[in-house]
């Protein structure tokens, strides 16, 4: 059906990452690109003088080998790590790279979030291709 999707990943247990990777590996053309982005947001700049020499470096690093740690099942998965507003970073990595295709896990509702996550949100609302909500 498609033949590039981007799938955002959390390395936390709020959402269901393994259900957005097996149904985006379902939509997945032949011969398609399928591509895992996990989205770290900024340390607060007051917060970065407290910080070991080297830590935002080695913190790259980690978040690249928990990525590839979370897809390791999935042949041919490429893995990207992007930093900023995960919404917006989703987005325009996808308009950037020629996605048709989003597939994103929303974590489970509660009363602030009633029916999706706000990344998940901003992803519907803005994306130019189509978009995959699993909880």
């Amino acid at each position: 059906m498609y033949k590039n999707i981007l799938v955002p990943v959390s390395l936390d247990q709020e959402r269901n990452t393994p259900l957005a990777l097996q149904a985006a590996q379902t939509l997945l053309s032949e011969g398609g690109k399928l591509t895992a982005v996990y989205v770290d947001e900024p340390i607060p700049t007051f917060a970065t003088s407290y910080l070991p020499n080297g830590y935002e470096e080695e913190r790259r690093l980690g978040l690249g080998d928990g990525l590839k740690e979370a897809v390791k099942d999935i042949e041919g998965i490429n893995t990207v790590v992007l930093f900023g507003s995960p919404g917006q970073k989703i987005v325009e990595y996808a308009k950037e790279n020629d996605m048709d295709c989003i597939v994103v896990a929303s974590h489970q509702h509660g009363l602030t979030d009633y029916f999706l996550g706000s990344t998940a949100a901003r992803v519907v609302r803005h994306a130019h291709c189509a978009v995959h909500v699993v909880r």
